[in-house]
């Protein structure tokens, strides 16, 4: 069964290196430009993993994070953090905000399959 990840990101270029990466892995992805349209994306949708970026406008990944976490929907779906930030104050900060993991940018592509593997495995029961 293919697995569907939600990829948010502002950068245009950055979410096509992601879903080229992902989708060449065997998943589907959505993709969405900040965390406002990320909600408006996956609205009733069930996504087996989210992974945004921080600094975005209109709704940053943080506050995607929390909104994600009060939705009984979205509560336990995995989210990794992707963004050029890498210090341990953020680090901390996404943890308690409810993020699953973080990746470092600019992401390795075999790296980054291997970590979305560890939290969304395919061929695992949804």
């Amino acid at each position: 069964m293919t697995k569907k990840i939600l990829t948010v990101d502002d950068s245009k270029t950055m979410r096509e290196m992601v879903s080229f990466t992902l989708k060449g892995a065997g998943y589907e992805v959505i993709e969405a430009e900040d965390g406002k349209h990320a909600l408006a994306s996956i609205n009733g949708i069930k996504v087996d993993a989210i992974i945004t970026d921080l600094n975005m406008p209109n709704m940053n990944g943080f506050e995607l994070i929390q909104s994600l976490r009060s939705d009984p929907n979205y509560k336990f779906t995995p989210i990794l953090m992707l963004t050029t930030e890498g210090d341990d104050s953020k680090k901390q900060e996404g943890k308690a905000a409810g993020a699953t993991g973080w990746i470092v940018k600019p992401f390795n592509p075999d790296k980054l399959v291997e970590v979305v593997r560890k939290v969304c495995p395919l061929g695992a029961a949804a």
